[in-house]
């Protein structure tokens, strides 16, 4: 009897023990309630996203369950955002899909959204194609030319977030060459900062920068002393030159840019793209004027003077252009996109038309 009994309270105590453990091991997370069966998409920092079921969250990491990968545990410092999965617009045709790999880019202005590795894009536009690609999550590089090789530029781009997943800032610049022009002796640049409010699907970007441009001529030029000239039976007067050293033919230009630029969505496979510029331009033509005036009362053409300008090495040509580029981006696929742009040039003395259309491939 008093062995049954041992036996009995062993085996009872062993039912109690591995009932206990198995209700243990089955117990959910305390931070999410296993009922929860909405998805989220987490976004890291470098711009990997994730989406599944969140397990657990104890504060220093997450644990996800997603399809592909199964469970991944992701460090909170790692993470950039969480948000519930939208089904209207992150779902379509039963698979996930993100903005795309077009989104860092308006028409010819980017935004503070980086483009993430294995998203490089290709960009084929009417006057020539350019190419862009990450060498890091935070930061690109890309080249843009025309048809004919020339002029040629190198597209550098820094973004980086905050701890608001909506506010993103960067800086980007625009190195050129005239290439075989002018036997690339012209170059150029463009550096700009840049701010952007929104996701990447809806968001609007400020950008402020300062543009230059030389067209790299260095001819020596004569310089005649300023005046009016008086000729002598139709013969050109003599005019006097003046010594000045080291003088250059060369056209330079430089320009405060300021520039606004937005997307969002209006429909499954399309998006509204709206970029314009306001460049105040400011040129000098280093160069002098010179006027030969003739008597028309005659048959023929008499020269009765010679007037002579100023040497002119200022900034003295003010031309303020406006570029307005409105247009619709056609998500045709993941990696195809098609975009067309009414644009428009305004200046003080003119504005004529500039529609442009471009051609995503994401490789």
């Amino acid at each position: 009897m008093k062995t049954r009994t041992i036996l009995h309270l062993c085996f009872t105590l062993a039912l109690c023990f591995f009932g206990n453990q198995s209700v243990f091991a089955q117990a959910p997370s305390t931070t999410t309630p296993a009922s929860d069966t909405t998805k989220y998409l987490v976004v890291k920092n470098d711009g990997n996203e994730y989406v599944g079921l969140i397990l657990s969250d104890d504060g220093r990491e997450v644990l996800i369950q997603t399809t592909s990968l199964g469970k991944i545990y992701i460090p909170k410092s790692d993470i950039k955002s969480i948000r519930p999965l939208d089904l209207v617009d992150d779902v379509k045709k039963g698979e996930f899909n993100s903005a795309g790999a077009f989104s860092t880019r308006y028409q010819f202005t980017t935004n503070c959204f980086p483009i993430k590795k294995g998203e490089n894009y290709a960009m084929i536009n009417l006057y020539g194609p350019e190419v862009h690609f990450a060498v890091h999550k935070d930061f690109s590089i890309g080249v843009m030319s025309t048809w004919i090789g020339s002029p040629l530029a190198l597209a550098l781009k820094y973004t980086r977030g905050t701890a608001n997943p909506k506010i993103n800032y960067g800086v980007g610049a625009l190195i050129g060459t005239s290439g075989y022009l002018n036997s690339a002796r012209g170059f150029g640049g463009l550096y700009w900062g840049m701010i952007t409010y929104g996701d990447r699907r809806s968001n609007v970007t400020l950008s402020v920068g300062y543009g230059h441009f030389n067209d790299g001529n260095s001819n020596n030029e004569i310089v005649y002393e300023p005046g009016t000239y008086v000729s002598v039976d139709g013969f050109t007067p003599s005019i006097p030159i003046v010594a000045l050293p080291n003088t250059k033919g060369r056209f330079v230009a430089r320009a405060p840019i300021i520039g606004l630029a937005g997307q969002t969505k209006v429909g499954k496979k399309a998006s509204f793209i709206y970029d314009c510029m306001y460049i105040m331009g400011r040129a000098r033509e280093t160069e002098q004027t010179i006027n030969y005036i003739y008597d028309n009362s005659g048959w023929s053409l008499l020269l009765q003077q010679v007037v002579v300008g100023p040497w002119n090495q200022g900034f003295t040509d003010v031309q303020n252009l406006f570029i307005v580029m409105p247009g619709m981006r056609f998500q045709r696929s993941e990696a195809k996109a098609f975009q067309i742009s009414l644009a428009g040039v305004i200046t003080e003395n003119m504005s004529f038309p500039l529609p442009m259309a471009s051609w995503f491939y994401k490789f």
